[in-house]
């Protein structure tokens, strides 16, 4: 695959999709992603540590200005990205999904610190991690959240993680050395039988996600020793909001070929657009700079959302990306507003890491006799005239026919479509999402 992004930009992107620690995500006004990890209570000699807030910490990579995030592992990610979204839709056939790869990224990528031998290799395949050293991965994800964190006054941005352990159990000190240096997760010693746990810990997701999602454990078994969790909050308002006295109710038309009235923005201007035989699609850029975008992608009126997603892949993406270019146009875009759950277990045991669900895991770089029992994931995300909130997303041979520059095009988002938050700086895709029903 060409590098579209610096070489450097590149290998950070790629990472970051490989991270799933997640037990849920939380898209669009925040993301979250929890792993649970079950194992045994007994643990051998002095290679293992109670985990302590106070573990002394080794040179972060944060402190390093210069340090940027590698490309190949943004490339990583973003295939991890599409290869998820993919598997997500099997088990959503004909339903609304909203997905954040960069959260399940993360919090796989940290996981992944406690990963050893055949388990290790299968999660690195899944995560498309392939050729980054451990080193690459970690500094790489520590440069790419300083790089996301501030974009600017008009635009939220924030990623946090933490560690939940039960505090009857050990664990290797470098693995939670680790997380807290490159990943700033924040360690927090438990008493798993307490039932006050499970709020302690949901309170963390709904302060991280300024309270769009407030609960990512229903309960805590008796197996689980320790929960990763990533959580990521976006809120922009578009650089040109839409008026509001613009919107009116309109048809939307549904999968099954009913339609129904729903409330449609409306908007004239110069867009950064793209037209091929199969579908139309338009950058909507937030903030002042226009550094992070939504993107809708519309199948035309002979396509449909099935063959566009046999052709949504990373080298496709990647091309995509590269052929729009300013146009005068109209949009008309539905609002809508959601909350979506799912559990990865399934879609991740299909992209080839099924071994860390079973008794064959080998995380003994985190700790003896353990496995990951559930990567869950959440998301909520409201697109309306002033912006969105998120909290925490092939085939060969389309001829790309882009319209003359001097032909406004006319974009009519009245049926399914594809849409993504990305990162235009580092190419890095926050949220991405299919809506059949706004």
């Amino acid at each position: 695959m060409k590098q579209k992004f610096g070489s450097s930009w590149e290998k950070f992107l790629q990472r970051r999709y490989a991270v799933r620690l997640g037990r849920r995500y939380a898209l669009a006004a925040a993301s979250v992603v929890l792993m649970g990890v079950i194992g045994c209570t007994q643990v051998e000699g002095n290679t293992k540590v109670y985990a302590q807030s106070g573990v002394p910490r080794s040179e972060s990579p944060v402190a390093q200005k210069s340090v940027l995030p590698d490309t190949k592992l943004i490339l990583a990610n973003t295939k991890f990205g599409f290869k998820l979204f993919e598997e997500v839709l099997k088990q959503e056939d004909n339903k609304n999904v909203f997905i954040s790869p960069a959260s399940v990224a993360i919090a796989l990528d940290m996981t992944y610190n406690g990963a050893s031998g055949s388990t290790q290799q299968a999660m690195a395949k899944a995560l498309e991690l392939q050729g980054l050293s451990l080193q690459e991965i970690n500094s790489s994800n520590a440069a790419l959240k300083q790089l996301l964190a501030n974009p600017d006054p008009q635009i939220q941005l924030s990623i946090a993680n933490s560690l939940w352990a039960n505090q009857e159990v050990k664990f290797n000190p470098d693995f939670i050395k680790k997380n807290q240096d490159f990943y700033q997760a924040k360690l927090t010693n438990l008493n798993f039988q307490d039932p006050n746990s499970v709020s302690t810990i949901n309170n963390w997701v709904s302060e991280s996600t300024r309270g769009r999602i407030d609960k990512i454990i229903e309960r805590i078994e008796p197996d689980q020793v320790l929960f990763l969790l990533n959580a990521i909050y976006f809120k922009g308002r578009w650089t040109n909001e839409f008026d509001k006295q613009q919107t009116v109710q309109q048809p939307f038309y549904l999968i099954s070929g009913s339609q129904k009235q729903h409330p449609m923005m409306s908007q004239k201007g110069k867009y950064k657009y793209y037209e091929n035989e199969q579908f139309q699609a338009v950058n909507l850029p937030y903030g002042k700079d226009g550094k992070l975008s939504f993107y809708v992608f519309l199948p035309k009126q002979n396509s449909n959302l099935k063959s566009f997603y046999q052709n949504l892949n990373a080298d496709n993406w990647e091309k995509w990306m590269s052929q729009f270019s300013q146009q005068e146009g109209l949009i008309r875009l539905p609002r809508f507003k959601m909350d979506y759950d799912v559990t990865l277990n399934t879609a991740l045991e299909a992209l080839g890491m099924g071994e860390a669900f079973t008794n064959q895991a080998d995380f003994s770089q985190m700790g003896p006799n353990l496995a990951i029992s559930e990567v869950k994931h959440k998301t909520f995300v409201e697109v309306n005239e002033e912006g969105t909130e998120a909290a925490a997303t092939t085939s060969v041979g389309v001829t790309k026919v882009s319209l003359p520059v001097n032909q406004p095009f006319q974009m009519i988002v009245d049926r399914p479509f594809f849409c993504a938050i990305r990162d235009n700086q580092t190419g890095s895709i926050l949220f991405m999402g299919s809506i059949l029903d706004p």
